[in-house]
């Protein structure tokens, strides 16, 4: 809606510095001419002949273009544009004939009907080709304006299908506390509380700082360890020196460590989950490696939480604007994700 209003407002003042011109040839030549006073005279003679290019340029712009040049009605709209114009031109040729006015003072026009009709056409066409231009120009921007839209709803439609997935683990981790250690499983609500606060306030930004997010990182993985025994080996490789302002989408990396836990745990064999996490030159680079479980699903059909990240991924960088790589062998699944950062 303001976008719209932007453009004819534009449209509006080009109109208006164009006919301000217009109306003022009259002092400005007599300036140029250093002429000491305005000829009242000749300044009314020219204004007249304006009179009829302006109020038909006004219902043209006003009415007929935007009734039937703007909506694709084109075979119409030159019909009427035609009619119109010679209408007015045949009045005013009528009207001079019978008030008896000399073609040289006090006439509307100095040309002939046809004279007149053929430059007010060309008059309105301009202002058609004018008017198509700035709608062209604002349908442009309104479709790139909803296309962003659209990619911003999709997001958050894809962010917020991770968030049960997250959360029914979580709260299985907690249940499973529960009987081990009830201090503890209390503890672990509190993390619960504050992860929760980060999915449902901090995640609504476009943006997260990186700290910020490890540390979300952090308060899921030590709810994990309290899970498993010590026969599952949890590594977290971090700088511990991290700009503030370094920034990353919120709840993108989460992802692919959930289904590390998910896929490279086993309560039969020993197992293993390493993730490391490098900042250089604007990029974060994470490696998420994991022992492979006998009998593990692929992790490319890991659940729609890995799809979604995928998708997260190429409509916030573009297919081409980070690099994800996912390699299975028989006994391990390492995922390297490398994307860039911004400053906040």
């Amino acid at each position: 809606m303001q976008l719209g209003k932007r453009y004819a407002l534009g449209e509006n003042l080009l109109y208006f510095l164009v006919w301000t011109t217009i109306i003022l040839v009259p002092i400005l030549n007599a300036q140029m001419l250093s002429e000491m006073h305005v000829n009242k005279t000749e300044a009314w003679i020219i204004w007249r002949q304006i009179i009829p290019f302006l109020a038909i340029f006004l219902v043209h712009n006003t009415l007929i273009a935007p009734r039937y040049l703007l909506k694709g009605r084109y075979a119409l709209y030159l019909i009427v544009n035609i009619i119109f114009v010679t209408i007015v031109f045949s009045m005013i040729y009528i009207y001079e004939m019978n008030i008896g006015y000399t073609a040289v003072y006090g006439s509307f026009t100095n040309y002939e009907v046809y004279l007149n009709i053929l430059f007010a056409l060309f008059m309105n066409g301009t202002n058609g080709g004018i008017k198509l231009l700035y709608k062209a120009f604002g349908d442009e921007q309104k479709m790139l304006e909803l296309k962003e839209e659209n990619l911003r709803a999709e997001m958050a439609s894809l962010k917020y299908q991770v968030n049960p997935h997250f959360f029914m683990n979580t709260l299985n981790n907690i249940h499973a506390l529960i009987d081990i250690d009830g201090e503890a499983a209390k503890s672990a609500v509190i993390d619960l509380s504050k992860m929760m606060r980060y999915v449902l306030y901090d995640s609504e930004r476009e943006t997260i700082s990186l700290a910020a997010d490890l540390q979300f990182m952090k308060n899921y993985i030590e709810l994990m360890r309290i899970r498993y025994s010590d026969d599952v080996v949890i590594t977290l490789d971090y700088p511990h020196e991290l700009p503030e302002k370094v920034v990353i989408p919120p709840l993108l990396l989460i992802v692919f460590i959930e289904n590390a836990f998910k896929h490279g745990v086993s309560y039969n064999q020993a197992s293993f989950i390493n993730i490391s996490l490098f900042y250089a030159d604007s990029k974060l680079t994470a490696i998420i490696s994991n022992s492979r479980a006998k009998q593990s699903a692929s992790i490319e059909k890991g659940g729609i939480g890995l799809e979604n990240v995928r998708k997260r991924l190429d409509l916030i960088y573009g297919p081409s604007g980070y690099s994800l790589d996912i390699h299975q062998e028989s006994d391990r699944y390492t995922v390297k994700l490398e994307i860039p950062t911004l400053h906040a």
